[in-house]
């Protein structure tokens, strides 16, 4: 390749990345850093709030992740708590007071909130500055945050690409600079999968780690666990002890507030196959191996696992979120008076419609998939966590997974790329993606996955923090 062609070729990246980090209030910190100059006294919580909102209208421009801005929020006279006046964004399928929860459909006309969720409460407890709510797929349902009749949430690293989903809009603001840290949640990977796609630390916590929301406590598997996406592993920690501060769980051990690497050595399981069959592209084995090598230099023992769960485990998955599908059908009023199910995106309706088609195997659905728990633990015999790709391939571009195309041509792509994380839901473990030191050809984040038992949120930090100690994470600014 010539010398012109390779300058053509960073010129044409140059104008397909987006961030907005420049010398202002919020410099290049992360949450934790911002909070602690906040505290000094050498930014204000007002200032801060202010500039992100400017960033944010630059980074809008091009990323479309907004669904939802508070220009001008309301500050307390003195900030508390461990994000103590940092401003941050909530995902727009959670209730905050006196803003719409439109949950990412064009089925209805949302209704204002007349109260926060309890997640929002434990959120807000951290201290953050709330500048708005960001964009997601219809209800969740889609690994990547693309619509019928809108604009996609584009990736800040390449606007060609998917910011995944389905917390897409949280991840794309985090990563372009925007904020240092958001609001997402978790159903089947939708805080591992945005966080692999743009760079990012994305832990899904343990089931019953944060407050529970309404609805999943009414299921007969509650699948979504709330968190945030951020660029530092300290941010994550961060939040999970000042959210424990909040509220914790006594039938779960505490996490208390991880401050870095621990010096036990790790029996790691190494997995680059999902169990069910579907094998990993070349960049994602090689972000993995590399991945391995490393911990194997730091002194870690890594090894290969199987985690032999029920052929059927994909099949019945996908038929879960079918019911779940076909409920918001049925209760859809609750979100918007308006409401017609008609008007659900090709996802959802396919979701639902197949479901209804075979609705008589429920039972048997719930019953492999609570069973998952014990092959799942069986994996974990000796070992203490196991390492893994998020995603089966790397970012595709959009339209790949778009709600346009064919309801059976997009979930077989859908089941080829979303091949790893939905165990952790449906077993209620805790799951962290960290950026791989290898990318794509072009530039693009690849994630790799820890997993762990039940309530190794600790142990999952602190590697996250070796890890990001032996090899910083790569920042959008410095590409």
């Amino acid at each position: 390749m010539t010398t012109s062609e390779e300058q053509e070729q960073e010129q044409e990246r140059e104008q397909t990345r987006v961030h907005v980090f420049r010398d202002d209030a919020l410099g290049d910190h992360d949450a934790v850093g911002l909070a602690e100059a906040i505290r000094r006294g050498e930014v204000g919580a007002a200032e801060a709030a202010r500039d992100a909102a400017a960033r944010v209208r630059a980074a809008e421009a091009r990323l479309n992740a907004v669904q939802v801005h508070i220009d001008v929020p309301a500050h307390r006279s003195e900030p508390a708590g461990a994000f103590a006046g940092v401003p941050t964004f909530v995902k727009d399928n959670t209730d905050y007071q006196g803003l719409p929860t439109g949950h990412g459909s064009a089925a209805f006309a949302p209704k204002t909130a007349r109260r926060h969720a309890p997640f929002a409460r434990q959120f807000l407890s951290t201290g953050v500055t709330v500048l708005g709510k960001t964009r997601l797929p219809e209800f969740g349902f889609s690994p990547t945050t693309e619509y019928e009749d809108a604009e996609p949430v584009r990736n800040p690293w390449h606007t060609g690409h998917s910011a995944g989903g389905s917390s897409g809009g949280s991840a794309a603001l985090v990563a372009a600079g925007a904020v240092p840290v958001a609001h997402a949640n978790d159903g089947g990977g939708s805080i591992r999968i945005p966080a692999a796609c743009c760079g990012l630390v994305g832990l899904k916590p343990t089931r019953g780690r944060m407050v529970a929301n309404a609805q999943g406590r009414r299921l007969p598997i509650d699948l979504v666990t709330d968190g945030v996406v951020s660029r530092s592993v300290r941010d994550s920690a961060a939040f999970l002890a000042a959210a424990e501060q909040h509220w914790r769980n006594p039938r779960l051990p505490p996490v208390g507030l991880v401050e870095g690497p621990s010096e036990r050595r790790l029996r790691i399981g190494l997995l680059l196959d999902s169990p069910n069959g579907v094998p990993s592209d070349d960049a994602t084995r090689t972000a993995v191996t590399e991945t391995a090598q490393r911990l194997e230099r730091l002194g870690h023992t890594v090894e290969p696992v199987e985690l032999s769960i029920d052929p059927r485990f994909t099949q019945d998955f996908l038929t879960y979120w079918g019911l779940l599908s076909f409920l918001i059908g049925v209760t859809g009023r609750t979100l918007g008076t308006d409401f017609d199910r008609r008007r659900m995106d090709g996802l959802s309706r396919g979701l639902r419609e197949t479901y209804v088609s075979n609705w008589q195997g429920t039972p048997g659905v719930l019953r492999r998939l609570k069973r998952t728990r014990e092959p799942y633990a069986a994996a974990f015999r000796g070992l203490d966590l196991v390492l893994s790709p998020v995603l089966a391939h790397t970012t595709p571009q959009l339209g790949h997974l778009a709600p346009t195309v064919a309801y059976e041509t997009l979930i077989e792509r859908i089941l080829a790329y979303v091949a790893f994380t939905p165990v952790n839901n449906v077993v209620g473990t805790p799951s962290i993606s960290l950026p791989a030191t290898h990318t794509t050809p072009d530039g693009l984040p690849i994630g790799v996955m820890f997993s762990g038992r039940p309530g190794a949120e600790r142990t999952l930090l602190e590697l996250a923090f070796e890890l990001e100690a032996d090899a910083p994470f790569r920042r959008l600014q410095d590409v």
